[in-house]
Order: structure tokens, then C-alpha cells, then sequence
């Protein structure tokens, strides 16, 4: 039996009278980069604010090493190590990278963000803050304003605050979205890299990222998975070809 770290039964979330995500059962796999791809519309979003508890189920379960956790607050659910990328964002750009990484690296502290001690005190969270930024390729830019960082390297930032918060599942909200090819593929690399020892759920447009990194990918169409497999099952599969391409015809390479 596999260890499956993240599960969802029959999860279903309706606006009035829309139903946005439609008995999506999932199975996230401990140590996986699983991504959940489909065209827009298909729920791809609505599933991760159900998952982080930004929106509430309308019925279904969730459950997070087998712990229904469908009721809990989205406090409760990141201080269980479900940390989405967006939530700790380098929200604050007129800090230094260092000082941003050191903000989410001060969440085991205690129960709230030490703004008010002095600098000496958090000096001791720098080191770490340090190790962090090396290894998402930041460590050279430590002193530098947030505000003034390339947009790749934001998202670079955002990893890096994600990881200070030690997740044991990340959900990473369309990573790549907006970059040139230079910043998807310093991304990709980067997300590949952190993936060691972690377990990733993400959702992305661009296939080239979830062919070259993901172990398994669940289909989203009209809030319900259409397929589930590996690249290779779910590319081959002709309803996700005619998903994505309204044909039969062709294959998910474009499909960007």
C-alpha cells in the first residue's frame, strides 16, 4: 500500500448552484511532485484553496496523514506542515531577501511574528535564513530589497520563505507563470532540488515543467479528474488530448 500523505474523498465545493470541484477523490503520494493540471475553469484553484482551508467544503473529507483535517482553520493546517507557496509570499518588499526569509523562519519561535525584538535577537535566525537562500541560488543576493529582485528570483524568494516554514507538503500555486524560459527552467531546477525528502503538489499550465519534474499528474476538467497517471498515461490519454485541444487529435506538447 502506498503512503499517502495527502487524501481527498468525494471533495466537492458548489457556488450557488455552480459546482466548481465535483467528488475529486485524490491521492498525493509521500515524496511525490504531483501536479494538478487542466484547461482554466477546470477547478485547479478551487482545489487548492479547499485544501489550504481558504474556502469550505461543501462536502467531502480531507485527510492529511490520516487525520481528517477537513474542519480545521488554515492556521491549524500550516502549523500541521500544509504550507502554500502564496500564503508566506515575500510580502514584504521593503524588507531585504535575508530579512523576508528570516520572518517565515520565525514561525517555530512561538505563535506570533517577533516584529518587535531587537535585531540581535533575531541574529540568530540568519544563519539558517543563510543556508536557505544558498540553496535556491539567492545566497548573493541576502542584502538586496525585495522590491528591486527580477520576477524569477521572487518566486525564488517565495520558495525559499516556503522551506523556512519546514513544510511537510508544499503546494505551489502555478510556479512558473509569467516567466521567460530562462526563469521556468531556474525554477523547475530549483523545484526539483527542494523536492528531496518533501512532498510537492502544484498546480501549472506549462507541460514542459510537468513532464521534466512530476511523478504523477491528476486532470482537472469542469471541477472533476478527467485522468491520473504519469506523464506519459495522461498525455497518451485521448479525453485529455480533446480537453486540451478540443480534438482528438495531437498532443499535450503545445498545450502551454
Amino acid at each position: 500500500m502506498a503512503d499517502v500523505i495527502l487524501e481527498t474523498r468525494h471533495l466537492t465545493k458548489e457556488f450557488k448552484g455552480f459546482t466548481a470541484v465535483n467528488d475529486v477523490n485524490l491521492q498525493v503520494q509521500r515524496g511525490h511532485i504531483h501536479a494538478l493540471i487542466g484547461p482554466n475553469g477546470a477547478g485547479k484553484t478551487t482545489c487548492f484553496n479547499l485544501l489550504t482551508k481558504f474556502l469550505v467544503p461543501t462536502s467531502g473529507q480531507i485527510l492529511f496523514n490520516g487525520r481528517d483535517i477537513t474542519a480545521a482553520q488554515p492556521a491549524q493546517i500550516a502549523r500541521q506542515g500544509i504550507i502554500r507557496s502564496f500564503q508566506i509570499s515575500a510580502v514584504f518588499p521593503h524588507m531585504t531577501v535575508l530579512e523576508n526569509v528570516r520572518i517565515g523562519l520565525q514561525r517555530p519561535l512561538g505563535t506570533s511574528f517577533h516584529f518587535w525584538k531587537s535585531e540581535r535577537t533575531l541574529s540568530s535566525l540568519d544563519e539558517r535564513a543563510r543556508e536557505l537562500l544558498a540553496q535556491v541560488d539567492l545566497a548573493a543576493f541576502a542584502d538586496t530589497m525585495t522590491v528591486d529582485l527580477p520576477y524569477g528570483r521572487k518566486r525564488a524568494l517565495e520558495i525559499a520563505t516556503t522551506l523556512a516554514m519546514e513544510p511537510e507538503l508544499m503546494l505551489l500555486d502555478e510556479p512558473t507563470q509569467g516567466m521567460g524560459h530562462e526563469d521556468v527552467h531556474r525554477v523547475t531546477e530549483l523545484i526539483k532540488k527542494v523536492s528531496a525528502g518533501r512532498t510537492i503538489l502544484m498546480v501549472e499550465h506549462n507541460m514542459s515543467v510537468v513532464s521534466g519534474i512530476c511523478d504523477r499528474i491528476s486532470v482537472l476538467q469542469r471541477g472533476s479528474v478527467l485522468a491520473e497517471g504519469s506523464y506519459e498515461e495522461v498525455s497518451r490519454n485521448p479525453q485529455v488530448m480533446e480537453a486540451y485541444m478540443g480534438t482528438t487529435t495531437g498532443a499535450l506538447e503545445g498545450a502551454h
